[in-house]
């Protein structure tokens, strides 16, 4: 439900109220002005004098302070939400989750959420995805690759055009041993004792990525695998331990260089075909600030 705060600023009745008068152009100056807001719906202007609707997070997200403006939600544990236009539906073991449309290759599903306008230089959020067949994290040959292609088995969150990357969420094929004898290869880049393990991801990823794997034992294909969900930071074998230690997991937070008002988009992606692997994503939530 969408609702429209209105009032005064000095209001004793509801503190949490300002005037549509004066609209603010974002959730932060909300917070600044009107201390007492809590986290709702409210109605701000955007550069160009539109008026939106918007969800502010009052609340501190992400080490950060109050006052942070939401631009996509997914829970796909509600019986009643749809996934994205584009997204295949999983239903497995009481799990509901997002995946691409049926594939045979190299491919990525996108989704965009626009920002309309709203300049910010922070984002956070979480993301919560399952693994299914046999994902192979980064691309080992990932320098042939760049940020357009499907350069990891999982989802990449960018802004902007040309693509600017945000943070990148890694699904591994196994997450307490290696792939048969690959060194490491289709594991996390934090994985110890891997041949990789000393080698960054791509530049434009750098540390800004979290990496999980949802197969305990042998990754198979046909499998979704529901009893492990990725990204949150549990239930991590001795190849994703060193992963499952990055500060701040589920949230990810990323401080952007210069402002920026272009929408954020999110692609799942796999460089084979959905009979080999795919990450079905269950939910996710995304603030800017």
């Amino acid at each position: 439900q969408v609702l429209n705060h209105t009032g005064s600023k000095n209001s004793n009745e509801n503190k949490a109220e300002y005037s549509p008068t004066a609209l603010l152009l974002s959730c932060k100056e909300i917070k600044t002005n009107w201390p007492d807001s809590p986290s709702d719906y409210y109605t701000i202007a955007d550069s160009n004098g539109h008026t939106r609707h918007v969800y502010c997070h009052m609340e501190e997200l992400c080490g950060s302070e109050e006052g942070w403006m939401r631009v996509a939600y997914l829970n796909m544990s509600d019986p009643t939400e749809n996934c994205p236009p584009g997204f295949r539906l999983y239903e497995e073991n009481g799990i509901r989750a997002c995946g691409k449309p049926v594939t045979t290759a190299a491919y990525c599903q996108a989704a965009v959420f626009p920002v309309s306008h709203i300049s910010y230089t922070e984002v956070c959020g979480r993301m919560i995805g399952y693994q299914y067949g046999r994902p192979g994290g980064i691309n080992p040959y990932f320098h042939t690759y760049d940020i357009n292609s499907p350069y990891v088995e999982g989802v990449s969150l960018t802004y902007g055009s040309p693509r600017q990357h945000i943070w990148t969420f890694i699904n591994a094929i196994q997450e307490n041993s290696f792939w048969h004898n690959d060194g490491g290869e289709r594991s996390c880049p934090c994985a110890p004792n891997s041949v990789i393990s000393n080698k960054a991801p791509p530049s434009f990823v750098g540390n800004d990525y979290f990496c999980e794997s949802g197969a305990p034992a042998t990754a198979e294909l046909n499998t979704f695998y529901t009893n492990d969900s990725l990204w949150d930071g549990k239930q991590c074998g001795i190849k994703e331990e060193l992963c499952c230690n990055f500060p701040g997991l589920p949230w990810f937070h990323k401080e952007l260089q210069i402002p920026t008002n272009e929408n954020i988009e999110m692609r799942l992606c796999a460089n084979e075909g959905t009979n080999i692997e795919d990450t079905p994503i269950n939910f996710f939530e995304i603030y800017v600030k």
